[in-house]
């Protein structure tokens, strides 16, 4: 049984909004990301264990906002003092996390049902966010990451890729199809394709 994802009867695929005589590489494309392993690690206190010795995937964690350690398959995102988010598409990540990430010094919680991933991809895919998020644009780089709000919903905001520029965005799983609905509006002056 396949389980269900938090957009799978919102997202629609196909052509809206201002697309007309337009190269479909002009416009936005947005996307429901599935089958992530999204894992929170935090790092106790009182934990005997270096950070500075620890890899996840190959990855070191990164140690302040608002950096992101990066490879094809997994990002490690900064997500407050001594947390983490570990995004993978790694079906096994869970494991590796385990086992780098002892009890006594981690906590580790799989939160991946409980959140809604959109991806949203193309030149104009900054001026979306612009419109209903108060992060500065200006020095946001990719491989950056910030929690911040889209129209009121609280969001985790991932700058992926620059060619052309690539966000996933998160949310909590019940305010997904807001969400989903905020972004697809944001969208529609300057067209984009459901895929």
């Amino acid at each position: 049984m396949t389980a269900v994802t938090p957009l799978d009867s919102i997202h629609k695929k196909g052509l809206f909004g201002n697309h007309h005589e337009k190269n479909e590489s002009d416009l936005i494309k947005i996307s429901e990301i599935k089958n992530l392993t999204i894992v929170q690690v935090v790092h106790y206190k009182n934990s005997k264990t270096q950070l500075s010795n620890l890899q996840i995937d190959g990855l070191n964690f990164p140690l302040k906002s608002p950096k992101v350690s990066s490879n094809k398959e997994t990002r490690i995102i900064w997500s407050a003092p001594n947390t983490w988010l570990v995004i993978s598409s790694k079906e096994n990540i869970t494991k590796f996390i385990i086992e780098k990430c002892d009890s006594d010094n981690f906590a580790v919680t799989n939160i991946s049902h409980s959140r809604a991933v959109i991806q949203i991809k193309g030149t104009k895919a900054m001026n979306i966010l612009k419109k209903g998020c108060p992060l500065n644009f200006h020095e946001f780089e990719k491989d950056n990451s910030a929690g911040t709000v889209f129209h009121g919903i609280n969001i985790i905001v991932d700058f992926v890729s620059n060619e052309p520029n690539t966000f996933n965005l998160f949310t909590l799983r019940s305010f997904g199809e807001s969400f989903y609905h905020h972004i697809s509006d944001a969208s529609l002056e300057f067209g984009y394709v459901g895929v």
